[in-house]
């Protein structure tokens, strides 16, 4: 069965469609390697879905695939890891799940992420923390965590994630994987739990950009039901993936690659910008003034909207219900506090201090007033450049438990990848190194809003030139296997 897992996505759909090996011994492998996978804690429910008849022309037919745990699947629970919605089984499937069914590929089940996807470790989760397959002391990074060890450890072929600052391209730079976060709206939220509205974006956790591409392909689209949805057009990203780099112009923003940045994660990129180089394009560093800050607005934003849309969890409308409340402002505070963890307790608490009059004008406001100005920031950098390289995080993820109780450490960090979120634009993490202690190094290719298929074209180039997402973690599909 390992041999199978040395095949991409494509390259497997392609297999199954010649005749080259059966679709039942595919899916029967990936269930295979699931069920003795409990050490890395990535799934929270195992329910593989009957395959469809796909049109003849699907990419990725017959594949195997899985859904993080916050995307809803009709007749399976969809818990966002959290004890609020332990027993909540939705009666509909999200858009972009919908899309990937019909398409023909087979969902192994639901993964494992941060309590509402509100993490950057996947520690958060109401059932325990996902390990990296890499390194087992090792966080996988988070939200998206299960889906991104569920590639890595070969499990599945690709998996679908949730980014609202960074939380598919984390997990995918830990765990040696390639995430996108595509241009916000060109894939629909509908079925997706909402964590922040206007951050959140639904995109692939697989094996390399080409892999990517075709998931994108098939999910992106306009959806009536999604008031966000962009309406295009939306031309093939699959086909723009040439590896041809000539004319492309790739900054390397100063403010993101300063000293916090360590000296291994710093070389792996300056040979990431070396590889793209032959490939044709001009790679320098440069100025860009007015990201400073965006972190910080982006967590005032994310906390505030986290408070609205957790709001409807009381233990009336949605969310587990405590008993012996005494009236209503009591079961409120009961539910929510026995249905929460902490770090969704300290969002909520924060987003609602955020939104009181005494405070909407000093914080919200001005949070609004600088997401305008990254906005602005970008605009100007793309005068010059066609893409933005940077790190994903200045140095390797942290051991289970590290930075569980210095959570502003954990946010600071998320000041590389948060600012895509933003501006609403198209961000990518891929591998381009590895550390001393075997653990995978990420890199972040930004562009301008609907460039997604430049950036995975960069990605796709970069991958040419090296063989990071070749690559498989010593326990590679759980059999103790080295590379």
């Amino acid at each position: 069965m390992n041999q199978l897992f040395d095949l991409t996505a494509l390259e497997l759909a392609r297999a199954i469609a010649r005749g080259d090996v059966a679709q039942s011994d595919v899916i029967q492998g990936s269930a295979d390697c699931i069920a003795v996978s409990d050490k890395l804690n990535c799934f929270t429910a195992i329910s593989v879905s009957d395959p469809i008849a796909a049109t003849p022309d699907s990419s990725l037919s017959g594949v195997p695939m899985a859904v993080k745990d916050n995307l809803c699947l009709a007749g399976t629970a969809t818990t966002c890891a959290s004890r609020m919605l332990r027993d909540f089984i939705p009666p509909y499937t999200a858009a972009a799940v919908e899309k990937l069914l019909c398409a023909g590929a087979v969902c192994m089940g639901k993964t494992n992420l941060d309590e509402f996807a509100i993490g950057s470790t996947s520690e958060t989760s109401f059932f325990g923390p996902v390990k990296n397959p890499w390194n087992l002391e090792y966080s996988a990074g988070g939200s998206s965590g299960g889906s991104a060890a569920a590639v890595a450890a070969g499990l599945v072929w690709y998996a679908l994630g949730s980014d609202t600052g960074g939380s598919i391209r984390h997990p995918a730079a830990c765990c040696g994987v390639t995430g996108m976060k595509p241009t916000y709206g060109t894939v629909s939220r509908y079925g997706l739990v909402s964590y922040a509205s206007s951050f959140d974006q639904i995109g692939p956790i697989a094996r390399d950009a080409a892999d990517c591409a075709a998931v994108l392909d098939i999910i992106r689209g306009h959806d009536r039901r999604d008031s966000t949805s962009l309406p295009g057009p939306y031309p093939s990203l699959s086909a723009q993936l040439t590896g041809d780099l000539r004319s492309v112009r790739i900054g390397i923003p100063d403010v993101y690659f300063d000293e916090a940045v360590d000296e291994p994660t710093r070389c792996a990129i300056l040979s990431c910008a070396d590889a793209l180089r032959r490939r044709g394009a001009t790679v320098e560093l440069c100025r860009a003034s007015g990201l400073e800050h965006a972190v910080h607005a982006y967590y005032v934003l994310a906390c505030a909207q986290a408070s609205s849309n957790l709001a409807r969890y009381d233990g009336v409308r949605y969310g587990c219900r405590a008993e012996a409340a005494h009236d209503v402002q009591d079961l409120f505070v009961r539910s929510r506090s026995l249905g929460f963890g902490r770090e969704v307790q300290r969002r909520i608490l924060l987003g609602t201090y955020l939104l009181s009059d005494e405070n909407y004008d000093t914080y919200y406001k001005k949070a609004v007033a600088v997401r305008h100005q990254v906005e602005g920031a970008f605009r100007a950098l793309w005068h010059s450049y066609d893409l933005l390289l940077t790190p994903v995080f200045p140095g390797p993820p942290p051991k289970l438990g590290q930075k569980t109780n210095d959570p502003v450490a954990l946010y600071q960090e998320d000041r590389y990848v948060a600012c895509a979120n933003l501006a609403g634009l198209p961000a990518l993490s891929m591998p381009c190194g590895m550390r001393q202690e075997g653990l995978p190094i990420g890199v972040q290719l930004l562009g301008p809003r609907m460039s997604d298929g430049a950036v995975l074209n960069a990605a796709f180039a970069f991958q040419q030139e090296t063989d990071f997402h070749r690559r498989h973690p010593p326990m590679f599909g759980l059999g103790g296997d080295a590379e």
